[in-house]
C-alpha cells in the first residue's frame, strides 16, 4: 500500500459504544490519482508518484499538463508526492486510491509542516520554567547563563536558545483510525497532526 495525500480539515471528538470521548483530527484524504509508476530498471527506483486536487488551467505549464495527459487526467494535480509501494502491489496510471485503502483500528502515520510561530524565546520554544517573576523580576523570561566565562569561554553547541519556531516537516507514528467516512472522504484519526487547518499531510499504512 502506498499512501494518501489529503487535507487537514480540524479536530472534533467521537464517542464509542461505551460512552467514552476520543479527540479526533478530520482528514480530507483523497481522492488521489496514481500520475506515474516508477521502476527501478526505468528510473532507478520504485515509486508510485500520487496527485491530489486539481490546479487551475491558467496556473498549469505544460509540462504539467502533458506529465497529467500520460496519466489520462483532464486537468493537472495541485499537488504530487511519491510513496513506495508494497512488495507485490501494481499499479497502473489514471487509477484512483480512495480512503477505502485503510480501515478503523488500523495505525497510521501522519506527515505535515507544523504551524509556523516565529522567533520565540526559550520559555515558549522548550519549555524552560523561567527565573523569579514576583516583584517585577527584570529577567524571568531570559534563557540564564550561557555557559562559564574561563573553560570554555564559548557558547557551546547545540545550547537551547531563542529563536525561530515551528514550520517544521515533523511525522505522528502509530495514531489509529477512529473512523473511516467514504461517502465524503473523510478520514478520522485519534490525536493531533502536524499543521493548521487546510494544510496539506502525507498518510501511511
Amino acid at each position: 500500500m502506498p499512501g494518501l495525500i489529503g487535507r487537514k480539515i480540524g479536530m472534533t471528538r467521537v464517542f464509542t459504544d461505551e460512552g467514552r470521548s476520543v479527540p479526533v483530527t478530520v482528514l480530507e484524504a483523497g481522492p488521489c490519482s496514481v500520475v506515474q509508476v516508477k521502476s527501478e530498471e526505468a528510473d532507478g527506483y520504485a515509486a508510485v508518484q500520487v496527485g491530489f486536487g486539481a490546479k487551475k488551467l491558467k496556473r498549469t505549464s505544460k509540462p504539467e499538463l502533458g506529465h497529467a495527459a500520460k496519466a489520462g487526467l483532464d486537468v493537472a494535480p495541485r499537488l504530487m508526492r511519491e510513496f513506495a509501494p508494497a512488495r507485490g502491489d501494481t499499479y497502473e496510471p489514471g487509477q484512483q486510491l480512495t480512503v477505502d485503502m485503510f480501515e478503523a483500528g488500523q495505525l497510521v502515520r501522519v506527515t505535515g509542516v507544523t504551524k509556523g510561530r516565529g522567533f520565540q524565546g526559550v520559555v515558549k520554544r522548550y519549555g524552560f520554567t523561567g527565573r523569579p517573576a514576583s516583584h517585577g523580576h527584570p529577567m524571568s523570561r531570559t534563557p540564564g547563563s550561557m555557559g562559564p566565562g574561563t573553560d570554555p569561554s564559548r557558547v557551546i553547541k547545540g545550547k537551547k536558545l531563542p529563536g525561530r519556531m515551528g514550520g517544521n516537516r515533523e511525522t505522528i507514528r502509530n495514531l489509529e483510525v477512529v473512523r473511516v467516512d467514504s461517502g465524503r472522504n473523510l478520514l478520522f484519526v485519534q490525536g493531533g497532526v502536524p499543521g493548521s487547518r487546510n494544510s496539506y499531510v502525507l498518510i501511511r499504512e
